[in-house]
């Protein structure tokens, strides 16, 4: 069963995303957004092409300001700081590497455009690498690098100038689906090992589920829904939340009558008894035209009673 809902902000959480909208040439890429985000967690930002992922992630950047509302740091508000003063890390879609450079010197970018010199220059890089498993990698070129390798270079890169944010878009396209699932196991590992809050962005369900610690669903500009794997699956709170995460059918229903556990629907003359959503933001009532969302894991057959 599928009702409407949405989660406000709290107003304790590390970074807060506070009713941002941004249009271009009027149309509305992202509306209304909301979104809390604790400390040290992974959330993933899922949904199909042109549903505001990638826009929310540039607004994060400091690549584009909101028409309205506010992003708030650790209490401070960043809305109009610049991408260097908000001192995130990113890791692009296509890594964004130098070719002409080895992996340590690549790794030093970062640091040597916020003034990292010397001793502690060679100190930041060697963490970097070893935070990634690339010790001994210094003096490769990243053309010499697998898919996989690349991809942590561009990790540690965004990692040494110790960012308060990491933010990662489509990290894991590049690499062929025999790697993929690997790097995700390592990516994951990595990020939770130094406790960094990360956002990514990805149109991978199993992307987003394997790595958020919670995924948010957004839909032509809208948050859908924001949760863990089980709920956005199990607790869907939209048709789109319902038909877009996992297989299902979905069957327009009748309420028939009801009471605390059950629902006894009417389905093209059938007669059926779903468990009542246990949620207090929506309530179907007797009559009401539902749908009925059906996961193949969720049917049982049983012989006619009498």
């Amino acid at each position: 069963m599928t009702g409407a809902g949405s989660m406000p902000a709290s107003p304790a959480s590390f970074l807060r995303l506070e009713h941002l909208t941004k249009r271009f040439a009027g149309t509305a890429a992202v509306e209304d957004l909301s979104l809390s985000i604790d400390r040290g967690e992974i959330l993933a930002l899922l949904g199909p092409s042109g549903s505001g992922k990638t826009t929310t992630l540039r607004l994060l950047a400091g690549f584009e300001a909101p028409d309205t509302g506010r992003i708030v740091l650790e209490g401070q508000d960043v809305t109009r700081a610049t991408p260097v003063g908000r001192r995130f890390g990113m890791v692009f879609q296509h890594y964004a590497l130098f070719p002409h450079l080895d992996v340590a010197e690549n790794v030093a970018f970062g640091l040597r455009s916020r003034g990292v010199r010397g001793d502690a220059l060679g100190q930041r890089i060697g963490e970097a690498l070893r935070l990634v498993d690339l010790a001994g990698f210094e003096r490769r070129r990243v053309t010499e690098l697998s898919g996989g390798q690349q991809q942590r270079v561009a990790l540690a890169r965004a990692l040494a100038p110790e960012p308060r944010v990491l933010l990662l878009d489509e990290p894991l396209s590049n690499l062929d689906p025999s790697l993929r699932e690997r790097t995700r196991r390592e990516l994951r590992s990595v990020i939770h090992r130094i406790g960094i809050t990360t956002v990514l962005v990805t149109h991978e369900q199993e992307e987003a589920f394997d790595l958020g610690d919670r995924v948010a669903l957004l839909a032509g500009g809208h948050l859908e829904q924001v949760g863990s794997a089980d709920e956005l699956y199990g607790s869907p709170r939209s048709a789109f939340v319902a038909g877009f995460v996992g297989r299902s059918s979905r069957l327009d229903a009748l309420v028939r009558r009801q009471d605390d556990q059950s629902l006894w629907l009417e389905v093209d003359g059938v007669e059926w008894i779903v468990a009542r959503p246990q949620t207090d933001a929506w309530v179907p009532g007797i009559e009401e035209r539902v749908l009925l969302v059906v996961r193949p894991e969720g049917v049982r057959l049983a012989n006619p009673g009498p």
